[in-house]
């Protein structure tokens, strides 16, 4: 007789018989007649506690002393037959408005049934654990959810069922979780996709998508993905950055602080250039924090990550094609649309394509004090970035007058690198200065200089400030901003190691 077959008959699977009512949000799933109340377990301990097995959070997995025994092909063999039950007699109209405790008790009441009635002998330790992992499975994102509840976790990285990194203080380190197999990991990345209206599959083997608290998701899939699926997941950071915040983590000096304070407040057109993963969104919303309250500030992102504290803020998110590929709205519609707008500032959360162009064209039209960011390596190379994806647009403009664009509209080029050791930096500022030729000139006014590397492995260097006195300084007072010149003075400091970001 099967495992099904005898719950069956000892009335162990209640809520499988079409005869029973359907469970409802506030009652215990799949809970048979004279099961404890919702809470508790049959010996009316909370079975809140088996949610939350030990976690280790410097590592993002659980605790290896209380998992030791899961290691075994019982411990699975288990889980898998009671998850299998689970799915197979949970109401999927039900699993979206039901929370994880009330599955969790589901989840406690029916493996007891089950481990009586196959007289499994099972510690405390090996059934919170195996309840925990059952909530995470049925409503949960599995084997990622520890990764997502460690805060010191920035990235997280899934290249196939059985290599999972992250990213923690700038640097990759290899997990030890792991999915069953490539189904399992294809159940996960398809529960969070459809919960967002998206969806996976060999037709779109690509998606983008947003979790429920603000994280970045994208995952793609074979044929694409050659060795299993791949998913991709920016956590999102409840704490928005602030320049104090900057200038604690060593990443800038306090001269270029106020350097930046004035340009914001004195409404001057900001690019913000790194690479992948070097602090772009952070600087974005130290300097978008800046703005003053009584500005109405129209914020254009991919995925919604800015953070702006100011009470007039109308936040618009760009939206990909529906199932039947139709109703795309790209960030060149939203930001030609937030022109009429009457916006006193436009953030725009990264510049990728066409939409620069516009961008441009705002920041020469009387909207100053406009902030956005792009990908490149240096500020020299961001002008020459920002020619490229002008281009891209299906009548381009000729090279030169977009270079005059830039020259007209754009202030200063804040850079932010993640440097070997894995600290993030702001290693320059840079003021365009106009055109020679068909060159748009620029002039540094502060940078970041690396004499080499310690014992440890850490960067060596410090921030300098080169000695040239910006032509937005003047601008800046005119404005009644206060800005000293003498920060701008060339000052000798002592090479050393810096705090790390």
């Amino acid at each position: 007789m099967s495992l099904r077959d005898r719950l069956k008959k000892n009335n162990l699977a209640g809520a499988a018989k079409a005869s029973e009512p359907s469970a409802t949000p506030h009652s215990p799933l799949f809970a048979p007649p004279g099961s404890p109340p919702p809470g508790q377990s049959d010996s009316g301990q909370s079975v809140k506690a088996g949610l939350t097995a030990p976690i280790n959070t410097a590592s993002g997995i659980h605790n290896p002393q209380a998992g030791q025994a899961k290691k075994g092909d019982r411990f699975e063999e288990v889980k898998t037959k009671v998850h299998t039950m689970l799915v197979e007699n949970l109401n999927i109209v039900v699993t979206e408005q039901i929370s994880k405790e009330e599955v969790g008790i589901a989840a406690n009441n029916f493996l007891e049934k089950i481990l009586a009635a196959e007289k499994i002998p099972m510690s405390t330790a090996e059934r919170s654990i195996l309840v925990m992992e059952l909530v995470e499975e049925v409503v949960g994102l599995g084997p990622l959810e520890p990764l997502l509840r460690d805060p010191t976790i920035s990235e997280i990285m899934v290249n196939g069922p059985n290599n999972v990194y992250i990213e923690r203080h700038g640097k990759l380190h290899r997990t030890t979780v792991v999915f069953k197999d490539n189904a399992h990991l294809m159940h996960i990345i398809e529960r969070i996709v459809s919960a967002v209206g998206r969806r996976v599959d060999e037709k779109t083997p690509m998606v983008d998508a947003r979790l429920k608290d603000g994280s970045r998701f994208n995952a793609i899939i074979p044929p694409l993905a050659l060795d299993g699926p791949s998913v991709s997941i920016r956590k999102f950071k409840a704490d928005a950055g602030t320049l104090e915040k900057l200038l604690g983590w060593g990443s800038m000096t306090t001269d270029m602080a106020r350097v930046l304070d004035a340009a914001v407040r004195s409404h001057l057109n900001i690019i913000i250039s790194g690479g992948t993963g070097s602090g772009k969104t952070t600087m974005l919303n130290a300097l978008s924090a800046l703005i003053a309250p009584d500005e109405r500030i129209i914020t254009i992102e991919d995925s919604a990550e800015l953070q702006l504290k100011q009470e007039h803020v109308v936040r618009l998110e760009t939206r990909p094609p529906n199932i039947e590929g139709e109703g795309q709205i790209n960030a060149r519609q939203l930001l030609i649309n937030s022109l009429r707008m009457r916006p006193d500032r436009i953030v725009v959360g990264e510049c990728r394509g066409p939409e620069t162009l516009e961008m441009l064209q705002a920041m020469n039209t009387g909207h100053d004090g406009s902030l956005t960011t792009l990908h490149a390596n240096t500020p020299r190379d961001a002008v020459s970035r920002i020619v490229t994806m002008c281009m891209m647009n299906t009548n381009p403009l000729p090279e030169k007058t977009i270079r005059q664009q830039i020259a007209s509209a754009v202030h200063l080029v804040v850079q932010v690198s993640r440097l070997t050791d894995g600290q993030r930096k702001t290693t320059a500022i840079s003021e365009i200065t106009g055109m020679e030729g068909d060159i748009v000139t620029m002039q540094e006014i502060f940078k970041f200089e690396q004499y080499g590397l310690d014992e440890n492995g850490k960067v060596l260097g410090k921030h300098v400030c080169t000695g040239i006195r910006p032509r937005f300084a003047e601008y800046c007072m005119a404005k009644g901003v206060e800005l000293p010149l003498d920060i701008f003075d060339k000052k000798e400091e002592t090479p050393g190691p810096s705090s790390r970001h």
